[in-house]
Parts: C-alpha cells; structure tokens; sequence
C-alpha cells in the first residue's frame, strides 16, 4: 500500500476544514449542494489537503448549527490517493473546523 495513505489510516488522525475560505456556512454549502468537501490531514509533511466527494448516506449533520457555527458533522466520502481508492471519515466540531479523522483503504486503481 501506498505510504502516505498508509499513515492516512491510522485512526486518530487530526484533520481540519480545508479548502480556500473555510467557515461553517461554506462547510455547510459544500456538504449539501455541491456534494464535495476539502478535508486537511495537518500533521502530515506540509499537510495533505484532499478533496472528497460526500456519501450522502454516510454523512451525519443532525448534530450541526450551521448559522452558529456549533455542533458536529460526521462526514464521509471517497477520493483517489496516490493511485488508492481510500474513505476519508472525520468528526468535526464546527466551533473549530477541526477533529478527528482517518481514511480507509478501498482498492488500489492500478499498480504502479
């Protein structure tokens, strides 16, 4: 498996709303109209910011008060990393726009 996605993995992981204006308002619009968000793993060599494509079903915000920017969002979706099919799933609290997160290795796409 790829390295990067193999530390990706390990569950734990801090994560943050990435993208280029994050705010609970544009988190809430990307999560329900464009249906794709930007996920930031930090602490990994320059931070790994990765653009994932939400599974609605999978994807929680009864919990969220988006216009107060309080609550949590639990959030999947499925990306390509280095050539893997992986899961991205993180829990964010909207007061920071940060938690925790991991991905789950899915396929490989092809060998390299």
């Amino acid at each position: 498996m790829d390295e990067l996605v193999e530390r990706l993995s390990a569950e734990g992981q801090n994560v943050v709303v990435g993208g280029p204006s994050p705010s609970a308002g544009e988190f809430r619009q990307r999560i329900t109209e464009r249906g794709y968000v930007f996920i930031k793993f930090p602490d990994s060599r320059g931070g790994t910011d990765l653009g994932v494509r939400v599974d609605e079903d999978a994807t929680d915000v009864s919990r969220a008060d988006f216009a107060n920017a309080t609550g949590s969002v639990h959030i999947e979706g499925t990306l390509t990393l280095n050539y893997v099919k992986v899961r991205c799933v993180a829990d964010i609290e909207l007061s920071s726009l940060s938690g925790q997160g991991h991905l789950v290795a899915l396929d490989e796409v092809f060998a390299e």
